[in-house]
């Protein structure tokens, strides 16, 4: 038996996966987990052998999971399915350790033999969005400015976001300029848009 948990914040779906899981006759979920915290505690409790997580969840998201997870029960092979099949996202997932990369919107057949490939030692890609990754290219943000850029997201002021941040309004405008610079942005409206979209952010 291939023994996989499952990691999605909301109830309904992660129910829906595990019954469709269930009915495999080779694999067996063995935890659930409704944010990326609880995924560490069910992964290093029950040691399965292929992880199944979201990336958008309340807390620690997936990404940072994965790393955890990764680092934590080595053996256990992470896959990331996600509803935002966004370039920026795979990359930072597959240097978080992740071996799978699969939207939603997937047929449900596929998440199965999927689980089955990492199980044996693939990896698996969308391939729409392995060819969306390498023509965006890597990530062109600084940490400092990937936190600028988050902090403005909900339209906080410079003040604000410095606060937040502990650094000064000048420092705030200073990495908030570049990364309007980097994204080819015309305002910071924009720049958080454009991060986002390409999951910069």
């Amino acid at each position: 038996m291939i023994r996989v948990i499952l990691a999605e914040d909301q109830g309904m779906v992660r129910g829906a996966l595990a019954s469709l899981l269930g009915l495999e006759p080779d694999i067996e979920v063995v935890g659930e987990a409704a944010n990326g915290d609880e995924a560490l505690t069910v992964a290093t409790a029950t040691r399965p052998d292929v992880a199944l997580l979201d990336i958008e969840m309340p807390g620690t998201d997936g990404l940072a999971a994965c790393a955890s997870i990764t680092a934590r029960v080595p053996r256990c092979r992470v896959m990331i399915l996600t509803t935002f099949g966004r370039p920026g996202y795979l990359r930072t997932a597959m240097e978080a350790g992740a071996v799978a990369f699969l939207v939603k919107d997937s047929p449900a057949r596929e998440l199965a033999a999927a689980i089955r490939r990492v199980h044996a030692g693939e990896r698996v890609i969308d391939p729409t969005l392995a060819a969306a990754a390498l023509s965006a290219g890597p990530n062109p943000l600084s940490g400092r400015e990937r936190d600028v850029l988050a902090a403005a997201a909900d339209g906080a002021t410079i003040g604000d976001i410095a606060a937040a941040l502990h650094l000064s309004e000048g420092t705030v405008r200073n990495y908030l300029s570049s990364a309007i610079q980097k994204t080819h942005a015309r305002n910071r409206i924009e720049a958080v848009r454009r991060a986002k979209a390409q999951g910069w952010v």
